[in-house]
């Protein structure tokens, strides 16, 4: 069940507004009052003028950083850029080393083995890398904020660390220089030193830098709305052979790349490596120059995706099952799942798929004989990793962000963690913070939703997380025809109609609604305006959200 929010009503449900009242009422909920506000949002500024404040990274710990690099690259210091197993670390390191490398640095990449040796620097990473390269200098990508231990270890075998991280600060920050903002992805600090370190335009990798910030799912608002907006036109230029290749294996056509296709196709085959095998391959297409050896490599990608695909539909039906209820029968605030058949790979995953099913927040383990690996989802109103962080004292290690962490237990110390935070969830989530909230920007009759009002939306784009798709909201309309679709009918047709205005509709995921559905029967709906395109004829539709039945 979905609790609407709808933040404006206008006196007249029936009567149509001006598209430009509707636009103003779609600024407004979004915080833009100005006309500086509203013209740089509606025109962001070109990535490239981006300064050192304007995304809340320290200018001279950013000088510190390109200082150092430079130095490594002036005297061919063997560097290493030690990144991360995600789309957003393997974006961070492609940019990183491309750029250092570029400049004549010697410099080799190093992604860890999630199962071997796990997120971000460790012991057994810096002893590889120790023993292959014999580096002076490492510097991290999208990692390393929360290292100050193996920061220590790495400086004790003489090697010099440049951290570039975007998570958030612990109270113990490693002894290093630094380059940090939480207003950026990792590849988005990766291409903001990088731009430093060579400020000749780059544009193929700021196409990078925005796949980066689509897949990780920060706010695509100021700074990131930036590299997003200007991001998105490179990529659906792209040149670059390994992006072309696994753009044309996904079946997706350039020219056409939208943020959906970047978070729901792209970066899942990019991000699928990491989780099952190895991630150095998707960073090898990242950076490729060959054609033939792009095309394999974007073809292994899509495989290890349809085999992750997999994996979490059958351990998230496996992890539904394990979901604990209380004594009234109410699923519990927190649900905590643990099991030693999970993958650690895709415990963030199914962690998702539980808080999208149960809206609570979710923690989930793969069980280990001495340690456990765990991934954190949670619902808003609920800092995640501060609440994991209370329990510090008998964790490993813990990172992450206010909605997504990861952490590393001993075993043993599983029951104690679970009672622990189910305690603090159950004394800090009331029932109204446990209801999913759909919020709807405004009210409209069915005669609103025009051509007209489609193409002034479109200057919100790019939507995604922290600018979504403006939703509306209709009442008391009529259903003239309803049918299922796909495969297994999750999914319904419609046609609607309110004073005498006919409209297309597509709902997903509504299929269960379809029973209650007549034609004397109306109903409430949120929704987005879409154009479908089809067959070569392109006619306006509505994306259903919520159905309320009257």
């Amino acid at each position: 069940m979905k609790k609407w929010q709808i933040r404006y009503t206008p006196k007249s449900t029936l009567s149509p507004l001006s598209v430009r009242d509707i636009i103003s009422v779609l600024l407004l909920n979004r915080g833009l009052k100005t006309k500086k506000e509203i013209e740089e949002y509606l025109h962001p500024k070109n990535p490239y003028d981006l300064t050192a404040k304007d995304v809340d990274i320290s200018f001279s710990s950013l000088a510190k950083a390109v200082k150092r690099i430079n130095k490594a690259i002036r005297l061919h210091e063997s560097i290493i850029v030690y990144a991360d197993y995600d789309a957003d670390g393997i974006t961070a390191g492609a940019i990183m080393w491309e750029t250092i490398h570029k400049l004549g640095g010697n410099v080799m990449p190093y992604i860890p083995d999630r199962a071997e040796e796990g997120y971000g620097l460790s012991k057994k990473g810096i002893d590889s890398v120790f023993k292959q390269y014999t580096p002076s200098l490492i510097v991290t990508v999208d990692h390393g904020i929360s290292a100050y231990d193996k920061v220590e270890y790495a400086k004790s075998l003489g090697i010099d660390v440049v951290v570039t991280d975007h998570h958030m600060k612990p109270k113990k920050l490693p002894d290093c220089v630094t380059v940090h903002t939480t207003s950026l992805c990792g590849a988005g600090v990766s291409w903001f030193v990088a731009k430093e370190l060579d400020p000749a335009h780059h544009d193929e990798l700021l196409a990078l830098a925005t796949i980066g910030t689509i897949a990780d799912l920060v706010p695509l608002i100021g700074a990131n709305r930036s590299i997003t907006k200007f991001g998105l036109a490179v990529l659906n230029k792209t040149k670059r052979i390994g992006l072309t290749a696994l753009i044309s294996d996904a079946g997706l056509t350039k020219g056409e790349l939208s943020t959906f296709d970047i978070s729901h196709v792209i970066a899942p085959r990019i991000n699928a490596m990491g989780r099952l095998v190895h991630a150095m391959d998707a960073l090898r297409l990242m950076c490729t120059n060959r054609e033939d050896k792009a095309m394999l490599l974007a073809r292994k990608l899509s495989l290890t995706n349809k085999e992750r695909q997999q994996l979490t539909v059958d351990t998230s039906a496996h992890a539904k099952g394990l979901v604990q209820k209380d004594a009234s029968g109410n699923v519990k605030k927190l649900l905590f799942i643990a099991h030693e058949s999970y993958n650690p790979g895709i415990i963030g995953l199914v962690a998702g798929r539980l808080v999208e099913e149960y809206y609570r927040p979710s923690i989930v383990l793969s069980v280990g004989e001495i340690y456990s690996k765990a991934s954190a989802r949670s619902i808003t109103g609920f800092n995640i990793v501060d609440a994991i962080r209370s329990c510090s004292d008998i964790l490993v290690d813990v990172g992450g962000h206010p909605m997504a962490a990861g952490f590393t237990v001993e075993t043993k110390n599983l029951d104690a963690l679970e009672r622990r935070l189910s305690e603090l969830a159950e004394k800090e989530l009331g029932e109204e913070q446990l209801l999913r909230v759909l919020p709807i920007d405004v009210a409209l009759p069915l005669s609103n939703a025009t051509e007209d009002l489609w193409r002034a939306i479109q200057e919100f784009e790019p939507f995604g997380f922290g600018n979504p798709e403006p939703l509306f909201s209709s009442t008391g309309v009529e259903v003239v025809d309803s049918r299922l679709v796909g495969a297994e009918g999750k999914h319904m047709k419609l046609k609607l109609r309110q004073a005498g205005v006919i409209v297309d509709a597509i709902a997903f995921g509504l299929g269960k609604v379809y029973p209650s559905l007549r034609p004397d029967k109306p109903i409430d709906i949120a929704y987005s305006i879409d154009m479908n395109t089809w067959n070569g004829s392109t006619r306006l539709q509505l994306k259903i959200k919520d159905i309320k039945v009257v």
